[in-house]
């Protein structure tokens, strides 16, 4: 009998951001096949006897390509497991779970969904940051700073650069000073508030905040390795941590001063 295979996100990190389906299919698969950015904490709630599989990917270093991830998943399937394919965060944001199910779902094989917290959902409950705030941000755009291949980023950066909307870059360190570039050429204020944070959620939690005329340094001189995910845009300065007078930015937003704000020297 053919088994299935279920797409699960595991959320940025935190074991308590897991949802309860997709804890519960976890719980009942047995194979796991993992991805780098899947944490040690939630590894450890698979059933002891699952086989598990890594397929983890680094930057410029992909041992297991996608191609051979697809095809262990539907031979496991094949051999009648009920996979779980864990994912970091969503599997249907910038995780290739679409490509994985199309691929099974050619060869017949069930293919179920666990919706997972993406990194910048859990990035702004970590730090306080919201992704949204009436008077600074109307909304918020998910960008990926990275091409397969090391290819150009060939982003819409004129509408990219928007005051108006907060802007998240995922997989983005290796290249946050071309997207620097790209966004203060296209008129976004070198002044613009930008708040990197590294392993979002975890113990191993790291935050840097910034501006976009200097981030790029910022992140070279702090050593922030990947995953860093950056947030981009006025809503930064609601952080207690910003170090900045973020009562400027409220200010000419005209918003009342959100609670716990603290404006730093």
């Amino acid at each position: 009998m053919t088994g299935k295979v279920c797409l699960i996100g595991a959320g940025p990190g935190d074991v308590e951001l897991l949802t309860l389906r997709a804890h519960r299919m976890l719980q009942e698969s047995d194979a796991v096949v993992y991805d780098r950015l899947v944490s040690p904490e939630i590894l450890a709630l698979a059933p002891p006897s699952a086989k598990k599989v890594f397929v983890g990917k680094s930057p410029d270093s992909h041992p297991v390509p996608q191609e051979k991830i697809n095809e262990i998943l539907a031979d496991l399937a094949d051999e009648g497991h009920t996979v779980a394919r864990l994912k970091g965060g969503d599997p249907l944001i910038f995780g290739r779970g679409s490509e994985e199910a199309a691929y099974l779902a050619e060869r017949g094989i069930e293919v179920e969904y666990a919706p997972g917290i993406t990194a910048a959902q859990g990035a702004a409950s970590a730090s306080g940051v919201p992704l949204t705030h009436r008077g600074l941000a109307t909304g918020v755009r998910y960008v990926t700073g990275h091409r397969q291949a090391n290819g150009s980023l060939d982003l819409d950066w004129k509408s990219l650069a928007s005051e108006e909307t907060t802007l998240v870059v995922y997989m983005g360190v290796a290249n946050i000073g071309q997207i620097a570039m790209r966004l203060v050429a296209e008129g976004l204020s070198e002044t613009t508030p930008v708040m990197a944070i590294a392993n979002a959620t975890t113990p191993r939690e790291t935050r840097l905040y910034s501006e976009l005329g200097r981030v790029a340094l910022d992140t070279r001189d702090a050593g922030l390795k990947a995953p860093v995910l950056f947030v981009i845009g006025k809503v930064v300065t609601l952080s207690a941590e910003w170090p900045q007078a973020a009562s400027e930015f409220l200010k000419m937003a005209e918003v009342p001063c959100a609670t716990g704000l603290q404006a730093h020297a």
